[in-house]
């Protein structure tokens, strides 16, 4: 197995120490209600789309899907954003394998990495469009 030096330990430990960071603020923000708005809690602006246009931007849920991921309820984060729900259990991957290699020094950085190839980008970009379609259906109403 491939071992770390101390470099990329100390990296490995910054970037889990900002995953873990994200996933603390995820869990004392209280998720909106209606599935969104969470991210006024952190002083920033109303959705501008939901604003002008009655619709959900594409990321509209994902700071309350990842308040719903952080508290360990996975379906209320997933029927609220399913993309947020992914990279909110992501982000909880990063700061896990962060720990592991800064810790132990054995490197899972490069077995996640094979993880990610070229598609990586199209695949992330159709479950935005996926999720987005999703969260317009259910800010008219029409899930659940």
């Amino acid at each position: 197995p491939m071992r770390a030096t101390g470099s990329t330990r100390l990296t490995s430990a910054i970037v889990a120490a900002v995953a873990i960071g994200v996933l603390v603020v995820a869990w004392m923000l209280q998720p909106a209600p209606g599935g969104l708005g969470t991210h006024r809690q952190l002083g920033l602006p109303a959705c501008g789309w939901i604003a002008s246009a009655d619709l959900p931007c594409p990321t509209c849920g994902m700071t309350t899907a990842f308040s719903h991921a952080a508290r360990g309820s996975l379906l209320s984060s997933f029927r609220t954003q399913p993309l947020g729900m992914i990279l909110a259990l992501g982000t909880a991957i990063v700061a896990i394998a962060g720990v592991w290699t800064a810790g132990t020094g054995s490197m899972l950085a490069p077995f996640l990495g094979a993880m990610i190839g070229p598609r990586a980008g199209w695949t992330i970009g159709i479950l935005l469009l996926l999720a987005w379609g999703w969260k317009i259906l259910d800010h008219k109403g029409l899930l659940f």
